[in-house]
């Protein structure tokens, strides 16, 4: 049988290997997802138990919040959730997650989707780059995004209140 299943993909990645490629791409990327889904409350419990959960992590103020507080790009105040932000225990859970799917993620689609052969060191540098900008990127949108979005689904739609208490807490 898997001899069989084998086969078969040889043969579709022969005939059609852009698609193959992106099979590959989208599969390890979707295991990715589901390997961060699986991290993230592990790490999140393990440095929950610890003090840096009640140590506030903010860092870079960019401007106000339409209270007028400051609005920090990275902004985890300190106690559990929900009530709380998790403090710098949630923005190091988040971000070792991040880094163990993100360096497993490279080398696989590096070697496996790409079949790469550059150099490491070139490839490495600007995946850093961009997993740098994409990540503060992402962290400054939440100012854009976030109220109004808990407004819409909490107030508006009544679904559920545990994300509205976060986000006065934060505030």
């Amino acid at each position: 049988m898997v001899t069989r299943i084998r086969q078969a993909w040889s043969r579709f990645a022969e005939n059609r290997p852009a698609t193959a490629q992106f099979v590959v791409f989208f599969l390890l990327s979707n295991g990715m997802t589901v390997l961060q889904l699986a991290l993230m409350p592990v790490l999140k419990w393990l440095f929950g138990m610890t003090s840096l959960v009640d140590t506030t992590f903010q860092l870079w103020s960019v401007g106000s919040n339409t209270d007028g507080s400051p609005y920090y790009v990275f902004d985890y105040a300190a106690g559990p959730l929900p009530h709380g932000g998790g403090g710098l225990a949630y923005f190091l859970a988040v971000q070792v997650t991040l880094l163990i799917a993100q360096v497993i993620n490279f080398f696989l689609q590096r070697n496996v989707t790409f079949k790469s052969n550059s150099s490491i060191g070139k490839a490495a540098f600007w995946y850093v780059v961009a997993y740098i900008a994409i990540t503060l990127g992402a962290a400054a949108a939440q100012g854009l995004y976030k109220a109004p979005v808990y407004d819409l689904f909490i107030e508006t739609w009544g679904l559920g209140g545990t994300g509205r208490r976060w986000l006065t807490s934060r505030r």
